[in-house]
């Protein structure tokens, strides 16, 4: 199991529960609430990995277009 808290911590920003993380490429989502679902976006919010189901994806992605400009700063 991942390390949530830390996670947490390390994270940029926290939204209802998924942690967002951007890299120099990437924009890195772990979900906090189940613990095991995560997925990686390119800069332009295109999904390029995830284990994710269909509906916490959606939520997900949605929560970062949401909220990407919080991360670019």
């Amino acid at each position: 199991m991942p390390n949530v808290d830390q996670i947490a911590q390390e994270a940029d920003i926290i939204v209802n529960g998924f942690a967002f993380k951007k890299n120099e490429n990437e924009i890195k989502v772990f979900d906090l609430n189940n613990e095991v679902g995560a997925a990686v976006f390119n800069s332009q919010c295109e999904l390029i990995e995830t284990n994710m189901n269909d509906i916490e994806l959606a939520i997900a992605h949605k929560y970062l277009i949401n909220n990407i400009a919080l991360l670019e700063v």
